[in-house]
């Protein structure tokens, strides 16, 4: 049987709920990894904050690993990437090519998309369960 790959953060509890806890984990791009990334001045790193439900309980300071499904991420990316360019462009050529007025075409663009943020708001919830977060404390 085959596991499914993960990605590794490390990240520290912030705060604490009944049902889930908050980590903050640093996101850090590829130059880190560089030699010179401190003399360039483009690296980057950011704290970013997750609520993670969890049934164990955590106290505010622990650290812990967050480990996300590889196959979450590809969905994430194509929900809130791929699919909304995906259709914005199919309205456009649509309306384009059906002779509609170019002011048309882009407010219907923004109309298809914040369609999609909608459909996505509304559906946050069964979107939420689809994905695999996983905490592991650290030792």
């Amino acid at each position: 049987m085959k596991t499914p790959q993960t990605t590794t953060h490390d990240g520290i509890v912030t705060a604490t709920g009944p049902h889930s806890v908050t980590v903050q984990i640093k996101s850090v791009s590829a130059c880190a990894s560089c030699a010179a990334h401190a003399k360039c001045g483009f690296a980057e790193s950011k704290d970013k904050e997750l609520e993670i439900p969890t049934q164990h309980q955590y106290n505010v300071g622990d650290r812990v690993t967050v480990c996300i499904d590889t196959s979450s991420g590809m969905r994430a990316v194509w929900i809130a990437y791929l699919l909304p360019a995906i259709l914005i462009i199919a309205v456009v050529i649509a309306l384009s090519a059906a002779g509609v007025p170019e002011g048309l075409v882009a407010l219907a663009a923004f109309g298809v998309l914040a369609l999609h943020i909608l459909v996505l708001y509304i559906l946050r919830h069964k979107i939420d369960r689809r994905f695999q977060i996983t905490l592991v404390p650290n030792q």
